[in-house]
């Protein structure tokens, strides 16, 4: 089985967690966990529940686990105040936040990969300046993390400002409780919002433009998430 959220994906059959075709090096035990909290998403998992499943039998410290929870994090460049992710339900366990897709071995090395290696076409993008940054399906963060889908080096976005999610039929806006704010049609998002082609929306003071690809090829510069 693969599961695949964001620009990740975590082949179980491989025992592999992939980042854009590249392998994320983790220990067995933390990509037992990773895979755990994935297929009980969004549910949280108890810390003993967690424990009994990756040391039957046997009595370990809970710092064992935390520091399991770190390797992950460390992986995916996830922070443990703002995550995206891996989300600390404090006095009983954890639980994957993001959204996550199941994905058939045969459809290619990596998400945004099709097979024999080509990069599955965006189905939309996120347009500045005289760019275009391409969206798959599944979760895009934009923010000044060299990591995120779209990367905005610009004062008053944050490191993870945003994000949007695109499905097969709509898209969604949703803030990541960034300190400037995310603004639809100069409205403030407080929850995830509905995007349509055209949609003009600001992170902060900055102005971006959502448009849904039918097709035709931008005559801008596009940049791969």
């Amino acid at each position: 089985m693969r599961l695949v959220f964001s620009d990740f994906c975590l082949d179980t059959a491989t025992r592999q967690l992939l980042r854009r075709g590249k392998e994320r090096h983790v220990e067995p035990k933390a990509f037992e966990l990773l895979a755990l909290l994935l297929s009980r998403r969004p549910e949280a998992v108890a810390k003993g529940e967690i424990q009994d499943k990756l040391w039957p039998g046997t009595f370990v410290s809970e710092s064992s686990l935390t520091g399991l929870v770190t390797q992950i994090r460390q992986a995916l460049g996830d922070e443990p105040r703002q995550p995206r992710y891996l989300r600390t339900v404090h006095g009983f366990g954890y639980a994957f936040s993001g959204t996550a897709a199941e994905e058939s071995a045969s459809a290619g090395a990596a998400p945004g990969n099709a097979p024999g290696g080509r990069r599955r076409r965006p189905s939309a993008q996120v347009l500045w300046d005289e760019k275009a940054f391409a969206l798959a399906e599944g979760e895009n963060v934009l923010g000044r993390d060299e990591a995120a889908a779209v990367c905005l080096d610009w004062p008053g976005v944050s490191r993870q400002h945003a994000r949007i999610v695109v499905a097969a039929d709509n898209a969604t806006l949703e803030d990541l409780g960034s300190k400037n704010g995310t603004f639809l049609r100069e409205e403030r998002v407080t929850g995830p919002t509905p995007l349509a082609d055209g949609d003009l929306f600001r992170l902060g003071r900055l102005l971006l433009e959502f448009r849904v690809i039918r097709g035709a090829i931008s005559t801008r510069t596009e940049v791969a998430g």
